[in-house]
């Protein structure tokens, strides 16, 4: 069994989501989009849209691709996860607007969950907020039909489900800290356009982080025929 990762920048890998796949013997090709041509998922049982830094609305060739992908993969009832800009690619394949958020969420914040997680085949069994950790700038709305699964105080769309199997996630389960220090790293080397503009613990909420990851990846792993 083989999933298709697609990744967007160097820097924004699959990170903890590799553990999960190999713990169910689930191959990962990962694309070093984006590339001007059709995306493939003629062997693919999943497919994966990691972050960027680029916006989801941008005139870049390769972003229909992609969304014809999600399209695709939706109508064959192929599972798909999004990270980040992977989630906004499919708010807006699915028909939803994405825009600027009212503030740009970087570093640890707290996650809230709504009444439907409880039932979700990926979220269920967690109540509590949970501290995760964000860098976007942008948001969407929720798409038609979508199921709303998590908010936060800075972003109102912080996960959801499209049919049986589609997930968008806007914050980023899969980073462990040497992740995150090498966003801060870069960053950092930005100048006056870096956008972390207060200290970030890369350890922080790691710990707990990898818990939830560890779950969530798991039961996405076993949404994949």
């Amino acid at each position: 069994m083989q999933v298709l990762a697609l990744r967007h920048a160097p820097l924004e890998g699959i990170g903890s989501i590799a553990a999960a796949l190999d713990r169910h013997g689930i191959e990962v090709r990962q694309a070093s989009w984006p590339v001007d041509r059709p995306v493939d998922l003629a062997a693919s049982s999943g497919l994966i849209l990691m972050g960027g830094p680029m916006s989801a609305n941008d005139d870049l060739p390769w972003i229909p691709h992609e969304i014809a992908a999600i399209r695709e993969a939706l109508q064959r009832g192929i599972p798909v996860l999004g990270i980040c800009l992977g989630a906004q690619l499919i708010a807006r394949a699915l028909g939803a607007r994405v825009y600027r958020n009212a503030e740009k969420e970087i570093g640890w914040s707290p996650l809230h969950w709504t009444p439907a997680a409880a039932a979700d085949p990926l979220f269920h069994g967690f109540s509590n907020p949970e501290m995760v950790f964000q860098w976007h700038a942008e948001t969407f709305d929720l798409p038609p039909g979508a199921e709303q699964l998590a908010y936060s105080g800075a972003c109102r769309q912080q996960a959801f489900r499209a049919g049986a199997n589609v997930y968008g996630i806007q914050f980023h389960l899969e980073v462990t800290p040497p992740i995150v220090e090498d966003w801060l790293r870069q960053d950092a080397a930005c100048g006056h356009l870096r956008e972390a503009t207060a200290p970030i613990d890369p350890y922080a909420h790691a710990a707990r982080l990898a818990e939830v990851a560890a779950t969530v990846f798991d039961r996405w792993c076993g949404l994949l025929n």
